[in-house]
């Protein structure tokens, strides 16, 4: 079972790796089988079609980067009860993370199927959808406590600034390859959390912590 499991992960390291180099159309099975050392019947052991491997693909995806997602904003509620500076340190966290991977971020999965979606199934799709839905929900529930906490001196939506946020991010990593520079997505995300500090510049408490009035 462990060796099965190796070689599946195996075959969806070369994929991933593939994808975000040239696209899902153009890889093929046949050199997903080669790289990995593999008999095609091996290959179709664990994955039916390419279908089955997209799927594969983006549930990995989406898992990593929800787990890392948790860490870092898991790690700013760690540092503070308080949700707005929650956000904020979670969006310098989450930086300082971008900029410490030494060649920058190497593509997103999921914006990279979406612009080949007609080479998937419904099923495929919906996933992606399912993915971004998830990760705007992320940022949204972030928000939304942070607006429960405080009354803003502008008009916030929750869902709205949410997306924004998505945005930065996906629109960072395509910026940072097309340019060459990694360290377009941590500067980004520094921008993004300056705006979101300036949103809510002057707010009033609307909430105050039992730890805070005890301070």
């Amino acid at each position: 079972m462990r060796k099965g499991n190796e070689t599946r992960e195996k075959i969806l390291d070369i994929a991933e790796a593939a994808v975000l180099s040239k696209g899902f159309g153009v890889t093929s099975i046949e050199e997903l089988i080669a790289e990995a050392g593999i008999t095609k019947s091996g290959f179709f052991y664990h994955f039916r079609d390419k279908n089955e491997l997209a799927k594969g693909l983006l549930v990995r995806y989406a898992e990593q980067n929800d787990r890392l997602l948790e860490q870092v904003f898991g790690r700013a509620a760690e540092l503070t009860d308080d949700p707005l500076q929650r956000l904020l340190i979670g969006l310098n966290l989450f930086a300082e993370v971008m900029g410490g991977l030494p060649d920058g971020h190497p593509g997103c999965l999921v914006a990279t199927m979406t612009y080949q979606d007609r080479l998937f199934d419904r099923d495929v799709r919906a996933m992606v959808t399912e993915t971004v839905t998830g990760w705007n929900g992320f940022f949204t529930d972030l928000i939304e406590a942070a607006l429960a906490a405080y009354s803003p001196r502008e008009a916030v939506d929750a869902e709205s600034l949410a997306r924004t946020i998505c945005c930065v991010i996906d629109g960072s990593i395509i910026m940072a390859k097309a340019l060459g520079r990694p360290g377009v997505l941590p500067e980004q995300l520094l921008m993004i959390r300056q705006h979101v500090k300036l949103l809510f510049a002057g707010a009033v408490l609307r909430v105050v912590s039992p730890e805070a009035a005890a301070a």
